[in-house]
């Protein structure tokens, strides 16, 4: 670590990596729900190999960290007001954890920051055209991206299937789905890891640390640590909720799911967009019951997902604004 780190910044730091390792159980069953209830892997073999492919895809690139860390609120930012946002996103993970609700770790983070920026900065330092561009349009184009894209390779995979002894084609999947699986893993590493990434930046950027937007090395390693361990440490009620309450799977169901997901969030990671991998997967499984037939998706538990993918912003923004608002009246202005 760099010299001239202060308590505040400290304090920051570790709540950084605490989210990113909340982030980690939290968003496990992104990458191993449909592998585990597909019976194709064990719970924690799948977790294993999701830690450890999640720390990988941590250290393919930084896109998503600019976004994060220089494109949604101004770099004069106090330290304080990080830490308040990283409070309302870890408050809000936390609270839909343990409720089992596949909501958006990455969009509590982006709102939490919004609304901890505009108490403390006021509504002019956030670059209203970014979040805009790269999370308000990608939230709502995802989903719908990743559900056609699973729609159609489900489709695809039944019109070559269909004909093929089911004894045949189950060992088939079962071992192509652990390669979905793999790189599904990976690039939720590659998108959701990259966002604490920027957060720390921006909080040594804040506090004069470093001068110019650049994710140091030992960032980007801590992040990618953090990260895997929180994988490995598992998120059951998730992975009950997406693996199991959305639509039966078999393993070629969970190879169009993980494949079409994985294939949209890289493209997102390439882009720097912070996107929110629970959004694409979820709708990836929800695309490839639909392909099967429309009843074949339990859409009450879809719509109560839904729900919590259009509250998040707003909650978090509201915990973020509030976080701030509270550290501010103890600790002054910083």
């Amino acid at each position: 670590m760099p010299e001239g780190l202060t308590a505040p910044l400290i304090v920051l730091i570790v709540m950084a990596l605490v989210f990113d390792f909340i982030n980690g159980f939290h968003d496990t069953a992104n990458a191993v729900a449909t592998v585990i209830s597909t019976r194709v892997m064990r719970p924690w073999t799948a977790i294993g190999l999701a830690g450890i492919l999640n720390f990988l895809g941590a250290l393919s690139g930084t896109e998503v960290a600019k976004t994060v860390g220089s494109g949604i609120v101004g770099a004069s930012v106090p330290t304080g007001a990080i830490i308040a946002a990283l409070a309302g996103a870890i408050a809000w993970n936390l609270l839909t954890w343990y409720y089992g609700i596949p909501s958006s770790s990455s969009h509590a983070l982006i709102g939490s920051l919004l609304g901890a920026g505009i108490a403390t900065l006021g509504m002019d330092h956030v670059h209203w055209n970014v979040l805009r561009d790269k999370v308000v349009l990608p939230l709502f184009l995802s989903p719908a991206v990743g559900f056609l894209l699973a729609l159609g390779l489900m489709r695809i995979l039944i019109h070559f299937f269909a004909n093929m002894p089911p004894a045949k084609v189950g060992p088939l999947f079962r071992r192509t789905q652990i390669l979905s699986a793999s790189l599904m893993a990976f690039s939720h590493g590659s998108n959701d890891a990259q966002k604490t990434m920027g957060i720390i930046t921006l909080g040594l950027m804040s506090a004069g640390v470093i001068t110019e937007f650049h994710v140091p090395t030992w960032v980007l390693i801590s992040c990618a640590l953090a990260m895997g361990a929180g994988t490995l440490a598992g998120g059951k009620r998730i992975i009950h909720t997406m693996g199991t309450r959305f639509a039966h799977l078999e393993p070629i169901h969970g190879f169009a799911a993980e494949t079409a997901a994985a294939a949209v969030i890289q493209a997102a990671s390439r882009f720097g967009f912070p996107l929110s991998t629970t959004h694409v997967i979820s709708s990836s499984i929800l695309g490839v019951g639909a392909a099967r037939r429309l009843n074949a998706v339990r859409w009450g538990v879809a719509r109560t997902m839904v729900g919590a993918w259009f509250l998040t912003i707003p909650v978090s923004a509201l915990l973020g604004f509030l976080a701030a608002l509270a550290e501010r009246a103890v600790f002054g202005p910083n």
